[in-house]
């Protein structure tokens, strides 16, 4: 009896018992407390955003070899190749296939385009033919040419023991000179069925349109199919294939003022800076000054070399020429470190440092100053070309705070 009622009250529903969750509920406490935490970590992140250091910076810029070199003039100019040249065939034809493209090197002698060999094939084929002619003539001449003398040498025996007339003598011989001027001209036919051929030749060899000297392509001017010609016909004819630069030869002309002339003179040093590439100075030196003025600007032409040469230097490109009192070779040591402006040099125990943006942060540096340099000073260690510098840093500003860098106005 016990056991059953133990059975009975295990069975009984409890009324006032609590329900268990639901999932749905769960899923929304779950979302709440995630965005909860999105919040705290916005909130912190803003909070370090307001505590940090708003400041300037600027670059710091390597010393050039060429900055202990007085300028004493400067001048404009563009970069000029001496080499060179539209390509074009030596023929008209119609162009059969182009093998460039711009941007290509070519070598010299390497096939830039082909024209269409019919006509030039044909030429060949009839001047081979015609030579071959020619020298069957040689033959047949030749053959005869030995019965006549055989001939001659008979009559001239019989004419000495007075068997033949005087008459038939002369004719044997006349005969045979008549045919020795008759292979002479075959001969003569043959070289020039010979040099025919090799016009002819020539002329297959024309169709093929080769680069004259090793350089770049810098323009495609023709397309399969178009008409060239190496003189200007009108209509659409083309009279290039391409252009091409020998890279090798650019140079630097530049218009000096003919009042200012007397300050350049040749071999003298000079730094070139394109204007693609303001930060980079390019050695050179002045290669001559051509003996004509132009009226119209009073200015005079001068060409100056480069003692570098750079993929990034192309032609038409605008530069900028310093023309130099010493050469860098004379200068007993070159200028070491980099440039720092000067407002973002700062005192600190005793000594001179620095804020360098790193990550985020201010991170001191101690350096060693070396000469002024205009408004910047020349630092010998403690930071290096391409880092940023803090510009008049707070007296509050501490190694490792966070910064940020003022957007420029």
């Amino acid at each position: 009896m016990n056991a059953s009622a133990e059975l009975l009250k295990e069975l009984r529903i409890e009324r006032n018992a609590p329900p268990p969750p639901s999932s749905s509920s769960t899923k929304w406490w779950a979302l709440a407390a995630i965005a909860v935490a999105i919040v705290a970590v916005v909130a912190w992140v803003m909070s370090q955003r307001e505590t940090a250091i708003e400041v300037r910076t600027a670059p710091v810029i390597a010393i050039s070899n060429t900055a202990a070199s007085a300028s004493v003039l400067d001048a404009s100019g563009y970069v000029v190749a001496r080499r060179m040249a539209t390509v074009s065939a030596k023929i008209t034809g119609r162009v059969l296939d182009v093998l460039i493209e711009e941007g290509m090197r070519v070598e010299e002698g390497q096939v830039m385009a082909t024209l269409d060999p019919v006509d030039a094939d044909a030429q060949f084929a009839l001047a081979n033919a015609q030579l071959d002619a020619a020298r069957s003539q040689v033959a047949s001449v030749q053959a005869q040419l030995t019965q006549a003398e055989a001939e001659a040498v008979r009559v001239t025996e019989l004419v000495g023991r007075g068997l033949v007339s005087r008459s038939q003598f002369d004719a044997a011989v006349a005969q045979r000179d008549a045919l020795r001027a008759q292979r002479l001209t075959a001969q003569r036919n043959v070289k020039v069925a010979a040099d025919a051929l090799e016009i002819a030749r020539n002329g297959v060899d024309n169709t093929i349109v080769r680069a004259p000297f090793a350089g770049v392509v810098i323009a495609k001017a023709a397309q399969p199919g178009e008409i060239v010609s190496p003189m200007a016909t009108g209509g659409y004819t083309r009279t290039g294939i391409g252009t091409i630069v020998d890279m090798e030869s650019l140079e630097v002309e530049v218009d000096v003022g003919e009042a200012y002339i007397g300050r350049v003179q040749p071999e003298m040093p000079a730094q070139v800076v394109l204007n693609a590439y303001p930060d980079w100075k390019i050695p050179a030196e002045v290669i001559a000054i051509i003996p004509a003025a132009d009226r119209g600007k009073a200015t005079v032409k001068v060409r100056v070399a480069f003692k570098e040469k750079d993929a990034r230097i192309v032609p038409d490109m605008g530069v900028r020429v310093s023309f130099l009192e010493e050469m860098q070779s004379e200068q007993p040591e070159a200028p070491r470190g980099v440039r720092v402006p000067q407002a973002a040099i700062i005192t600190r125990d005793g000594g001179s440092a620095v804020f360098v943006l790193q990550d985020g942060k201010a991170v001191l540096r101690r350096i060693e100053t070396g000469i002024a340099l205009g408004d910047g000073r020349q630092v010998l260690s403690g930071v290096s070309a391409g880092q940023s510098v803090v510009l008049g840093p707070p007296e509050e500003l501490k190694d490792g705070d966070a910064v940020r860098v003022a957007a420029s106005r």
